[in-house]
């Protein structure tokens, strides 16, 4: 067999082992008998196989190797309309990066010589009848790239019947689901590692060493990733992730710059800002936090209100507007990377044939009919029936989010009660720092909250989608991540949405406190509502990382390592070398991109909805990114087994949520701004009272009302007078701060308006790719094409390109009309 193009895996149980599972029996023979018909089916469809046994201790693994003939090969080519090379692209492929580093004159560090870069071509549709106008077509057993022939025999096992068709009992997947096989992969290209002591020059290397050594390895953290060596080992969709996630990575580099700058512009002002130097220098009495605490002076925050100017200045104006329009900018650039991908890749005119039912749909569907496109006889479910599941599932997510509230209630009760306990410990060192301690330690339990609540919701997700009954695999996806997306939404940004619009909006004032569950409403800590919604950023987003960092690194390695322990051989015990189907069986199933492109999307709202409150958000996303980068490419090269190549055209429905995020982040950020930090009360006291801010302090401060000569006047946050009646001026800034937001959106949503109109989604070099491809695609089908003939009669080549047409004199326009049409 000269191609092993995919392996089945299945189990048997030994003799001795048979007698102890002899329930078990009508499984096993039931099994057995559709695997013995799949294969025979299969061998009616002209592949090739081979059977390899390994046993061990309780059991015995088959191995049935399985290889496409030419033939076979061919037929399936013209049906999946398979694109296959025409002309080499000459063009070189250029990232913005390389391009701006090129035309400044820079070196470019980023760079990085992999061997064996696969070639750009002009495709079309390969058509066997045309063999030979397509390039190496004189070389039959090479002409279909490995991915090809994978995918090719991935349709073969995706569509052979093993039983009656109208039970759904049709194919590879459903077969798995069953435990018929226990695993159907595509071989990997040899180790990850190259021969050790061999002294290998990188083009004999393969093309997974060659992703190993320049890809996957940390050293390489720094480069350009090979994206093209990528999608020649897995395919369109997993190098779109690649693409997308470094294409990311690369754009906040400049978001990570600027928001570290706006940081550290904080620290220029904490000796320089006049409300800082007063807060520390004051005398003032301030109002307890609570109903069992005790009066306190206003200087004793001095150190915190300092650190709250480093993330609540007049730069974080400058730096939600810059972020706001950085995030449509990234979505419209990154359409373009993407319309230039996937043309260089072959997926610009990709269309999704008509999908096979699900596995669990042809199995569960009450009723069949006959499919209109095919005229085969299908597995049915009712639309009205699917309708009132798809709304069952509804109200499941509406009460999981009133629980995602409910435990956020249950942390806001939490902290307020925890700091009613230290107050009540009389302990000096934890009352002072007690609303610190119930903050930071209710921001812990938060993580943990969300991350529980993640992976219990993630399995009702599936288990809802599931039940939908939902025909295809692409709405299944769909419909799932949607469910999800907006669950994890609730669930992670719950919290710092409270903080940010809702803590100390409703404690009312000395004398008259508002409560809830009989505990007063809790109010900012001593240092204000934006720097607790810095540190719970922090908190849930770089805990969230670190955790999934720890997880992406260590299980996977776990996981291989005792799935071999658990797998080995007599053969391994005798010291025979595995065989390559032995050694990929012993790797872990590929899950997906789901995860992956969830915890990204999650990340990008985290440095785009609350960047107002945190500018250094950009900066532990860009660190994560580049960590994020080599795990998964590890796990794709060493850990995983090697996926059925899928073509696509994008990143999917995850654009969409992107864009939706990028539009509530402006929103947010204007909100943030106006409403929770201080930009705007200073902005109106310095064109209102004095332009240095002196007494700024105190323009914030409100008396609380006598209540005898017992009970100290002491002051609290707010506009009131010593009635508690709201004053002029919170009603002058309240009109200004409605102002401020809707000016900011319309002038945020009308540039981003600008930029998307004026950069196209696809640059006009893919465009004159496209009609070039489709020109040559016509002249290899046609019947009567002519290659080659690509210049005008008459035309001169320079060296540089440009064409020159000869002069016309009236000698050769005669000698023209000698032959041409006949014009009388």
């Amino acid at each position: 067999m000269t191609h092993i193009d995919f392996v089945l895996v299945w189990e048997e149980s030994q003799p001795r082992k048979q007698k102890e599972e002899h329930g078990k029996a009508s499984t096993t023979t039931s099994h057995r008998k559709w695997r013995e018909v799949f294969l025979s089916r299969l061998r009616d469809a002209g592949l090739l196989q081979e059977l390899r046994e390994s046993s061990q201790a309780n059991r015995k693994l088959c191995y049935m190797l399985l290889s496409a003939p030419w033939n076979v090969l061919c037929y399936y080519a013209e049906e999946l309309n398979m694109r296959v090379p025409l002309q080499v692209v000459t063009a070189p492929d250029y990232n913005w990066s390389e391009q701006i580093l090129k035309k400044l004159s820079i070196p470019n560090l980023l760079a990085q010589d992999v061997p064996n870069p696969p070639p750009d071509y002009y495709t079309c549709q390969f058509r066997a009848s045309k063999l030979e106008r397509f390039l190496g077509g004189e070389n039959k057993e090479n002409f279909f790239k490995t991915t090809q022939r994978h995918q090719l025999l991935y349709e073969i096992l995706a569509r052979t019947p093993y039983g009656e068709v109208k039970r759904g009992e049709v194919g590879i997947d459903r077969l798995l689901s069953e435990k018929v096989f226990t695993a159907a992969y595509p071989l990997h290209e040899g180790p990850f590692q190259a021969p050790e002591g061999a002294r290998m020059s990188p083009q004999s290397l393969g093309l997974r060493q060659i992703l190993f050594q320049y890809w996957a390895r940390w050293s390489g953290w720094y480069h350009y990733q090979p994206l093209d060596h990528v999608r020649e080992y897995f395919g369109e969709k997993i190098a779109l992730y690649f693409a997308w996630l470094g294409f990311y990575t690369g754009w906040l580099l400049p978001a990570a710059l600027v928001g570290t700058l706006v940081f550290l512009f904080g620290f220029w002002l904490l000796s320089t800002d006049v409300p800082a130097r007063e807060v520390c220098q004051s005398d003032i009495i301030m109002c307890p936090l609570c109903n069992i605490c005790s009066y306190w002076n206003l200087s004793s925050i001095c150190i915190t209100y300092q650190v709250g100017l480093l993330f609540d200045h007049g730069g974080t104006v400058f730096f939600s507007v810059f972020m706001s329009l950085w995030s449509v900018s990234f979505l419209e650039f990154w359409k373009r990377r993407c319309s230039a991908l996937t043309h260089r890749w072959g997926c610009s005119n990709f269309q999704e044939v008509e999908e096979r039912p699900r596995p669990e749909f042809t199995a569960m569907a009450p009723m069949t009919t006959r499919n209109p496109v095919t005229g085969a006889e299908e597995p049915h479910f009712p639309e009205k029936q699917r309708l009132r599941r798809t709304l069952t599932g509804c109200m499941v997510i509406i009460m999981m989010v009133a629980m995602v509230l409910m435990f956020l209630i249950s942390i806001i009760l939490y902290r307020t009660i925890l700091s009613v306990l230290i107050y009540k410990s009389k302990h000096n060192f934890f009352m002072a720092s007690a609303s610190r301690i119930a903050s930071l330690s209710g921001s812990v339990l938060n993580l943990l909250v969300i991350l529980m609540l993640s992976r219990i919701y993630t399995s009702l997700a599936q288990i809802l989608t599931r039940w939908e009954m939902h025909r295809t695999q692409s709405k299944y996806e769909d419909m799932f991540i949607l469910k999800v997306f907006v669950f994890q939404f609730v669930n992670f940004y719950s919290s710092p949405v409270y903080i940010a619009f809702f803590k100390g909006r409703f404690i009312g004032y000395p004398g008259n406190y508002y409560s809830l569950f009989g505990i007063r409403n809790e109010d900012c800590g001593a240092g204000g509502c934006l720097i607790e919604l810095a540190q719970e950023l922090l908190v849930i987003m770089v805990g969230k990382q670190i955790i999934n960092n720890i997880q992406e690194f260590v299980c996977p390695k776990v996981k291989t390592w005792w799935q071999a322990r658990r797998m080995r051989s007599t053969d391994e015990e005798e010291g025979v070398a595995l065989s390559p189907w032995e050694t990929d069986y012993r790797l872990l199933m590929c899950d997906g991109l789901f995860s992956e492109y969830l915890e990204m999307v999650l990340q990008f709202g985290f440095i785009t909805i609350f960047v107002a409150a945190c500018p250094l958000a950009p900066l532990f996303a860009l660190l994560n990114n580049w960590l994020e980068i080599r795990l998964d490419a590890q796990k794709f090269v060493c850990e995983f087994r090697r996926p059925v190549v899928e073509r696509a055209q994008s990143i999917g429905v995850w654009l969409q949520i992107l864009e939706i995020i990028s539009h509530l982040a402006v929103l947010s950020n204007a909100f943030v701004i106006g409403f929770t930090s201080s930009f705007v009360p200073r902005l109106y006291y310095s064109f209102t009272a004095d332009s240095s801010l002196t007494g700024f302090i105190n323009f914030t401060m409100a008396s609380s009302p006598g209540n005898g000569s017992h009970q100290p006047i002491c002051r609290y946050r707010g506009y009131r007078d010593t009635k508690g009646h709201f004053l002029p001026e919170y009603f002058h800034l309240l009109a200004i701060r409605l102002a401020f937001v809707i000016v900011f959106e319309h002038v945020v949503f009308f540039t981003g308006r600008l930029i998307d109109l004026m950069v196209p989604d696809v640059p006009e070099e893919v465009e004159l790719k496209m009609k070039r491809e489709y020109y040559l695609a016509k002249e290899a089908l046609a019947e009567n094409q002519t290659l080659g003939k690509t210049l005008i009669p008459g035309e001169e080549v320079n060296s540089s390109g440009l064409r020159f047409r000869r002069s016309r004199t009236p000698e050769s326009l005669d000698s023209g009309d000698a032959e041409g049409p006949d014009r009388s």
